[in-house]
């Protein structure tokens, strides 16, 4: 396993970081853990060298701090930075936030969490983070022992919104979604980049997009991958780029199976920065071009959409528009699977909104189900 120096923390951090929000689960229930094998999995990655882990209070309808509690007992609690984050969006005055706080700690098992996170700021929701003085309130318990570093996560907009927030306050890292092909969306690589200029130390997330970039590999993107001559997945390839980025901390990949922790341990033992060759980046270019050209919407799945009101997997409706979309010559066996996987349709969407106000990418949820409902039903 590559790492990269945290100075803060006097402390070197493996190049994979383990998120643990897309473990899994028992039936398709997010909130059922299958806990066996998550163990498992974490402790291979852990026994493996990687010694980031990052979840949140709201992950797997609750449940993930309790799993990484029992994954960390044993003694691997101290060989780790254990990150988790505030969910200030769900709060109704400023007393939840230690409130939220101390429930974590117990959750998790533990007298101090290492990188505790303002959870998903953007634009609506900043005048309250600056309102109720939550880097304040970081600041009193780092002094009072409960965190070390204080950072945020970041869904915004842009790279201008993302340097104002980055700007308000002497962060001691940040949380971005940083990957090649949307390199130029939200605070994207301009906001890396200036996050790295501050000295401040990036983690990168969303890295494989939700497993978008790997999932379905079109025929059109197969051939620039051939072009190169590697024997490469699309996620090694997608890794390979954000660990070429100078500047990144540790990079966050929500594994869902041992076979994509194994993979990912693999890859991040072998590339770092500056590794990748001008050709290869001009490959990932055009096919970062041709993934745009496919994609509808940029789901990437983390599910911050659910539970829908209507009963809607709003995640797997938005993959088959995108589906129809890159995959317009195979309608009638679309048609077919969505008949056969769909409980609820996606006409059932009311449009209540619940859903695009979630959305860290600021998704039209609603006119997805629309089309999706048109297309498929």
């Amino acid at each position: 396993m590559n790492y990269r120096k945290f100075p803060a923390a006097d402390m070197d951090v493996s190049l994979l970081g383990f998120g643990v929000m897309r473990m899994p689960v028992i039936d398709g229930d997010m909130t059922k853990l299958d806990e066996a094998e998550s163990l498992r999995m974490l402790c291979y990655a852990l026994d493996n060298g990687v010694n980031y882990i990052d979840t949140a209070y709201t992950y797997h309808g609750g449940n993930s701090e309790y799993l990484i509690a029992k994954a960390l007992a044993g003694g691997y609690r101290e060989k780790v930075l254990l990150a988790t984050k505030m969910p200030y969006w769900n709060m109704k005055e400023p007393g939840d936030m230690l409130k939220t706080l101390d429930e974590q700690l117990e959750k998790l098992e533990t007298d101090c969490i290492d990188m505790y996170l303002i959870h998903d700021i953007h634009k609506p929701d900043w005048d309250r983070v600056k309102e109720w003085k939550m880097f304040d309130f970081l600041t009193e318990q780092r002094d009072a022992g409960k965190i070390r570093f204080r950072g945020f996560s970041f869904h915004g907009e842009s790279p201008e919104e993302f340097k104002e927030v980055l700007d308000e306050y002497p962060w001691d890292f940040c949380q971005l979604q940083v990957n090649y092909k949307d390199k130029d969306l939200f605070a994207g690589i301009k906001g890396f980049e200036y996050a790295v200029s501050k000295g401040v130390p990036v983690i990168i997330m969303e890295a494989l997009k939700g497993g978008k970039l790997t999932d379905v590999v079109h025929p059109s993107l197969q051939k620039y991958w051939a072009s190169v001559g590697y024997d490469r997945t699309p996620a090694e390839w997608a890794l390979r780029w954000a660990a070429n980025l100078p500047g990144v901390l540790t990079i966050l990949s929500g594994m869902s199976t041992m076979e994509q922790v194994e993979e990912n341990i693999r890859v991040l033992s072998d590339a770092d920065e500056g590794m990748m060759s001008e050709q290869e980046l001009d490959v990932v270019d055009k096919a970062a071009e041709e993934y745009r050209k496919l994609t509808v919407y940029d789901c990437t799945n983390c599910k911050y959409c659910m539970p829908c009101t209507e009963g809607i997997n709003i995640p797997m409706m938005i993959d088959f528009r995108n589906l129809y979309t890159a995959y317009g010559n195979v309608e009638k066996m679309k048609k077919a699977e969505y008949a056969f996987r769909v409980e609820v349709e996606a006409s059932a969407c009311s449009a209540c909104g619940k859903c695009e106000k979630a959305c860290p990418q600021r998704l039209e949820i609603i006119k997805a189900m629309k089309e999706t409902a048109e297309i498929f039903e």
